[in-house]
């Protein structure tokens, strides 16, 4: 595909989500995400070659929210490997992504790493042996490291405004280290978790921290092995079946790509072999993905084939 028709089919896209109306809802349970502007819209996509295709608030920061379990599960497999299994499952949860009911039946282990349990299990199985500030800060040098961009920092103001609401997640942490899945004092997880939730990234900024993923765990650019092919195509199977919460089979069915969604509007979908793709719309559906990001992937996968079952 050229240049320019990626760049096209980028551009009309946004244009026509920038037009719509039926926009979702900001997530208004985190007072920070409250304020942002509903009619924000973003879209980009990396390609194989490296041509990034760019249109809409392309460069506007926003929280990524979820969207950094991604990396912090590559991180957690990076470090410990497949003993993480022991700590959290790989199955979707067909139930609401802070949902305590599953940790009371399954014995505190949380469904996948992606749902907010999860995502604390893996959280602590990363803290384990360092300090807060120290695993933060590893966690954002990876994302500097992956986009190629040291600008990349945590949102004090959205990481404090989750840690004054987050009693749910406060209520599943606590659940979990009853039964001994988590390691580390809760004060110190819980900290980490809502810092790199709280990470602020651009478009741009996440579809190039997600090129590992889309080219079999290398950076195509630079050739450097970020994980084993192995493991890119498992992280990339657990955004397919559990990226989007209780939505994650409809948007199998829509988009067919592995993507991973956040609170804060963006998700970050993997065209495997074809390119890395973010899209930013901060108003969300019912089961809280956004509602027209899904709604451009849904477009651009069909525009250009890249569905992973085909055309």
């Amino acid at each position: 595909m050229s240049n320019a028709t990626l760049d096209r089919a980028v551009k009309e896209i946004a244009d026509e989500m920038m037009k719509r109306t039926d926009r979702g809802e900001v997530a208004s349970y985190i007072p920070e995400l409250a304020r942002i502007d509903v009619n924000s819209f973003g879209l980009v996509v990396v390609d194989t070659n490296g041509h990034v295709a760019a249109a809409g608030d392309a460069d506007t920061p926003f929280s990524i929210q979820s969207i950094s379990k991604v990396f912090t599960l590559t991180l957690a497999l990076g470090m410990i490997g497949d003993r993480l299994w022991e700590r959290v499952g790989r199955e979707p949860s067909g139930s609401p992504f802070n949902s305590i009911v599953q940790l009371e039946r399954e014995r505190g282990i949380p469904r996948n790493p992606f749902i907010n349990a999860g995502a604390i299990a893996v959280t602590d199985a990363i803290l384990s042996g360092h300090q807060p500030k120290e695993t933060l800060g590893e966690i954002l040098r990876f994302l500097q490291f992956l986009s190629g961009d040291s600008s990349i920092t945590i949102d004090d103001a959205v990481a404090a405004s989750e840690q004054r609401t987050g009693f749910r997640n406060a209520a599943l942490a606590n659940y979990m280290k009853s039964f001994g899945v988590l390691t580390n004092p809760v004060d110190f997880t819980l900290g980490v978790y809502f810092h790199h939730c709280a990470i602020a990234m651009s478009c741009r900024q996440l579809a190039l921290a997600g090129r590992f993923l889309a080219h079999s765990g290398r950076n195509p650019s630079t050739g450097f092995l970020v994980v084993q092919p192995e493991r890119a195509r498992r992280i990339n199977a657990i955004m397919m079946t559990c990226g989007h919460y209780d939505g994650s089979g409809e948007f199998a069915y829509r988009v067919g790509l592995p993507g991973k969604s956040g609170v804060g509007g963006g998700i970050l979908a993997i065209a495997p072999g074809k390119a890395s793709i973010a899209v930013w719309s901060p108003g969300l559906d019912a089961n809280g993905n956004s509602e027209l990001g899904r709604a451009a992937l849904e477009i651009l996968s069909k525009r250009l084939g890249w569905s992973i079952f085909g055309a």
